[in-house]
């Protein structure tokens, strides 16, 4: 999937709100399948609520897709608990397939200004990686 151009989608976030990839076209996405229940995606969303709180008006949008299987009533309490700042949609089995299947969370694709998939993390990555590898695109023009 990576230096391909990102599968289009759309998808209802916790709040019934309907968020399309499109809806952030020119701006550096970082798309990150994971779950209430897992631990490692759990520690990765203070670091994403801090990068969207300091980039997003450089052109960064984080967007969680959430794969639990409880779907709203469980992700909608868990995100407004955890304060997140960013769009979280409700994954569903097209999205995932699209993006080459999830074999493990959180993996999370990093898409450039352009709509093309620059990077793939699968586990738990340093916040000092996804900032340093988001700075690098956010300084592109779109």
């Amino acid at each position: 999937m990576v230096n391909k151009p990102a599968p289009p989608w759309e998808l209802t976030d916790v709040f019934g709100r309907k968020v399309k990839l499109s809806d952030f076209h020119g701006r550096v996405v970082v798309l990150d399948f994971w779950a209430t229940w897992c631990g490692p995606c759990r520690k990765e969303i203070p670091d994403f609520i801090d990068l969207q709180q300091r980039l997003g008006t450089q052109g960064l949008t984080i967007i969680g897709a959430s794969v639990d299987e409880g779907g709203v009533a469980v992700v909608k309490p868990f995100v407004q608990k955890n304060k997140m700042n960013y769009p979280v949609v409700l994954g569903a089995d097209k999205i995932t397939g699209d993006y080459g299947g999830i074999e493990g969370i959180p993996t999370t694709f990093i898409i450039d200004r352009r709509g093309k998939i620059v990077a793939k993390h699968v586990g738990l990555t340093e916040k000092a990686d996804f900032e340093k590898e988001i700075m690098a695109l956010l300084k592109t023009a779109s």
